[in-house]
């Protein structure tokens, strides 16, 4: 099963540092029923977009809770074992939980298929929408706006080889 999970930058380098994303239970996003649903398709690739979208906005979350993160969203697509992963049944409908799913047991970083990155030029839009958050949770309609203006940027595909250079660990 294809997961997406949401990181920032330092939570990447570490994950590069010691070759695993977690030991579990770890945040991820999928293609649930909830989503399905939700997303009213039957195209697995865009379901899948769908799901990466959710756990982009979840690392926007993430780069809220850490200032000092570089203002880029982060999310590492990684194929765990069927079964793995499971959605909470009691939040399944719940529109903040859609596609949310757990991850049992350590997530190696050798099952990662990709890293999507924001490129540098969104990092003007990621930080305002970072910053706005709080506000758009709140209800505030200006708020959200600016944080759907970080869903205007395109997440950047990097193959797992490419880690070291997106963290600074490079040559």
């Amino acid at each position: 099963m294809r997961v997406y999970v949401p990181l920032t930058l330092p939570g990447l380098a570490e994950a590069y540092k010691t070759g695993e994303l977690g030991t579990g239970p770890l945040l991820a996003y999928a293609v649930t029923p909830a989503l399905r649903e939700w997303y009213l398709s039957d195209d697995i690739e865009e379901l899948e977009y769908a799901a990466l979208s959710r756990a982009a906005l979840a690392s926007l979350r993430l780069l809220a809770a850490d200032a000092a993160a570089p203002r880029r969203r982060v999310v590492v697509a990684v194929d765990v074992p069927d079964g793995a992963a499971s959605a909470d049944p009691d939040r399944g409908l719940d529109p903040a939980a859609l596609g949310e799913v757990r991850v049992t047991g350590a997530v190696p970083l050798a099952k990662a298929a990709s890293v999507h990155v924001d490129s540098a030029d969104a990092e003007p839009d990621v930080t305002a929408a970072a910053e706005a958050l709080p506000a758009a949770d709140g209800g505030d309609d200006d708020a959200q706006f600016t944080v759907d203006g970080a869903e205007d940027h395109e997440l950047l595909w990097y193959a797992t080889q490419e880690i070291p250079n997106l963290v600074g660990l490079g040559g």
